[in-house]
């Protein structure tokens, strides 16, 4: 028989975070500290269900007062929330109207019939559509669902290798190579607002993504590829990536089309109209709810929107919220200066030192919440290490694009969610990709970094 490692997991998480509750930590930072522990366990354990994690989590905070009620719920007015709303909507839209289908069987001949090359084309798929399209969500709202299409016209099956290997191809491509490209990820954003806002530092797009695509885009991508194809073995049916006749586009599927070519529009031009993706998003989830002329009928907006994956990433984002306020971060930050090796012109290990920090914190914090915490620090972590203020600001990102539990990262827990699949298969890859990452990656980073003078 074999047993579980979850709830001994979860029950050392609970004593320590009794011992910090009511141990001589100064309070409330304790009692938060105990509460964000026993959070993030529940998560990492999957012990109850995540939106169960959000509401306790609710209640554990609101309950003694260890925050406002406006700060907690905040989550819930974020762009992010929004996002998801709308993306379940559209992701209903593209299904049900057999757009997503259609698009599947244009895509089909591209497989060639090969498990790996499906993998690598919708990877590579993703990857461009990060350079046009600014959201995370965006994205994964417009290609896993085309995806899922795929793969049940190749012959995989829901529940198959296959499909589970190009759900999570999809959800990862959809998100962490946009880490690597400026404006194409919300945790870059506030990045470059923080660190323009505090120390006056700014990013140009080409020498932030000639800094970090290489190796945080193209090479990570191709060894999340060879993972997924490793840990998800399949294969496709022969015969069936041949191109079939296709039927003419019916008035449903014409109205989505447009609808989402203007949704599409609308994301990629979001610089020039100032409008935010999110807000762009319940625009399309309203027209593609609207009788007559959308796909979802307003009867089954229920079934189409997850509201416990919305109550788990409003909770995520509320613990990310809670912990900066808190001070809690600051405290950890400080703790993971103290502790790691940062020594003058050690630039390896200062540069590994560095963006373990930045990846340790985003646990805690949530990604988003890493910028928050560590910006502040930035001139300080570049008087320890002899770097200069913009290298150790660009070491965050090298730190935050390393995902290690999908409760990091909400969009790919809304493309999981689109594909409908379990969010558990995601933590397959991304635990052995963070070790790669840890391994092979960073390392590779800090000599193109050096080659490129930053070091």
């Amino acid at each position: 028989m074999k047993l579980s490692t979850r709830p001994l997991v979860f029950l050392a998480s609970l004593v320590l975070a009794v011992l910090l509750a009511v141990g001589p930590v100064p309070q409330p930072l304790g009692r938060n500290a105990a509460v964000v522990l026993v959070t993030l366990a529940l998560w990492s354990t999957g012990l109850v269900p995540p939106f169960l994690t959000s509401l306790i989590f609710f209640a554990a905070v609101l309950i003694p007062g260890l925050a406002p009620p406006d700060l907690v719920f905040a989550g819930f007015g974020s762009a992010a929330v929004w996002l998801i709303v709308s993306g379940f909507v559209i992701g209903a839209a593209i299904t049900g109207s057999g757009l997503g289908g259609r698009i599947a069987g244009v895509l089909a001949p591209l497989a060639g019939g090969s498990y790996l090359r499906l993998v690598a084309v919708m990877t590579l798929a993703a990857m461009a559509l990060g350079f046009v399209m600014p959201s995370s969500v965006g994205r994964a709202v417009v290609l896993v669902p085309v995806g899922m299409a795929l793969a049940e016209r190749l012959g995989l099956h829901k529940g198959s290798n296959g499909r589970i290997g190009l759900a999570v191809a999809l959800t990862l491509a959809c998100n962490m190579p946009s880490f690597a490209i400026l404006p194409s990820n919300i945790p870059n954003m506030i990045l470059a607002g923080a660190a323009e806002g505090q120390h006056g530092v700014t990013f140009g797009y080409m020498s932030y993504l000639l800094l970090h695509y290489p190796v945080l885009g193209i090479a990570k991508s191709a060894l999340t590829v060879a993972l997924i194809v490793a840990l998800f073995p399949d294969r496709i049916e022969a015969g069936s990536a041949e191109a079939t006749p296709r039927a003419p586009l019916s008035p449903q599927e014409r109205r989505v089309a447009l609808i989402l070519a203007a949704t599409l529009a609308l994301w990629m031009t979001d610089r020039l109209h100032g409008v935010g993706p999110a807000w762009i998003g319940i625009a399309t989830a309203a027209l593609l709810l609207m009788p007559g002329l959308g796909a979802v009928p307003p009867k089954q907006f229920n079934a189409s929107v997850d509201f416990g994956m919305v109550l788990f990433v409003a909770g995520a984002l509320a613990l990310g919220a809670v912990v900066n306020a808190s001070g809690l971060g600051s405290v950890l930050g400080g703790v993971l200066q103290d502790w790691l090796p940062l020594h003058q012109g050690a630039s390896f290990v200062n540069f590994l030192s560095l963006t373990s920090m930045s990846g340790l914190m985003g646990l805690v914090t949530t990604n988003p919440g890493v910028p928050t915490v560590l910006t502040p620090m930035a001139p300080d972590l570049a008087a320890a290490t002899g770097l200069s203020l913009k290298a150790v600001l660009m070491t965050q990102v090298v730190g935050f694009a390393t995902v290690i539990f999908p409760y990091q990262v909400g969009p790919l827990v809304l493309a999981m969610q689109l594909s409908g699949e379990k969010l558990g298969h995601v933590l397959r890859i991304t635990v052995p990709l963070a070790v790669l990452t840890f391994l092979v990656l960073m390392p590779l980073d800090w000599l193109w970094w050096r080659l490129l003078g930053w070091l």
